[in-house]
């Protein structure tokens, strides 16, 4: 018989300690300040700081600000429409982990 050896890794995850500034993020994923800002005032992201200078975005941010981007340009929603969609698709995963977890998927 073969034998499965599994290994596991530990170590920080990189996303999570990066700290984007608003300007760095805009760059980063090829989106308007008024977009982002936009999407803070809606809850789609959440930065640290109380003015927008002063904001710091996570790593998981870039990745929320690209799928609202894409979100907001391919289905033309608007930052409400954006942050309805992403929190179904945030309670579709959660399901899904759910659903891993007791065996049904």
């Amino acid at each position: 018989m073969n034998k499965i050896t599994v290994s596991f890794v530990q170590g920080p995850v990189v996303e999570e300690q990066v700290q984007l500034t608003l300007v760095e993020l805009c760059q980063a994923c090829s989106a308007e300040e008024q977009h982002v800002t936009a999407w803070v005032f809606e809850g789609v992201l959440q930065p640290v700081g109380e003015s927008p200078e002063e904001w710091r975005f996570s790593g998981d941010s870039l990745r929320r600000a690209r799928l609202a981007l894409r979100l907001s340009r391919d289905l033309e929603l608007n930052p409400p429409g954006v942050a309805l969609a992403l929190d179904l698709l945030d309670e579709i995963a959660e399901l899904r982990v759910r659903l891993q977890r007791i065996g049904a998927a």
